[in-house]
């Protein structure tokens, strides 16, 4: 199951990496072509697609602070929602597919993460912890 979620994520990873920075990189004017929403929310879509690929990847990776994995994949999760329905509302359904996939995919690896393969963390033990 592990090696499952590590291909997932580093996919995801990839997909919303590239996502986000091709919409940091195309005028606003194109982007606002088909769809009527502000550049600076689709600006901003793009920052939080990246630091959610960053956050599939890394906190797992280094084993700091692991528990992230599943935030950020969380938080890709209500992305991919919102990109399913404006996706419904400009053209057919099978437009809608692609996001939708792409959601269950982040929601296999927030699950994953959180209770079925979760990743520990490296830090030694605090004092605190040792003091109970």
């Amino acid at each position: 199951m592990s090696y499952a979620l590590w291909i997932v994520q580093a996919l995801l990873a990839l997909l919303f990496l590239f996502a986000g920075v091709v919409k940091l990189i195309m005028p606003v004017e194109e982007m606002t072509k088909d769809i009527q929403m502000p550049g600076a929310f689709l600006r901003f879509i793009a920052v939080v697609e990246i630091l959610g690929a960053l956050g599939l990847i890394l906190p797992s990776l280094l084993r700091i602070r692991p528990g992230l994995t599943p935030l950020a994949a969380a938080g890709l999760v209500i992305i991919m929602i919102g990109a399913t329905v404006v996706s419904l509302m400009i053209g057919p359904v099978v437009l809608a597919l692609m996001p939708f996939v792409v959601g269950l995919l982040a929601v296999f690896v927030a699950y994953g993460r959180w209770k079925l393969a979760p990743i520990s963390s490296s830090s030694a033990p605090s004092a605190l912890r040792e003091a109970r």
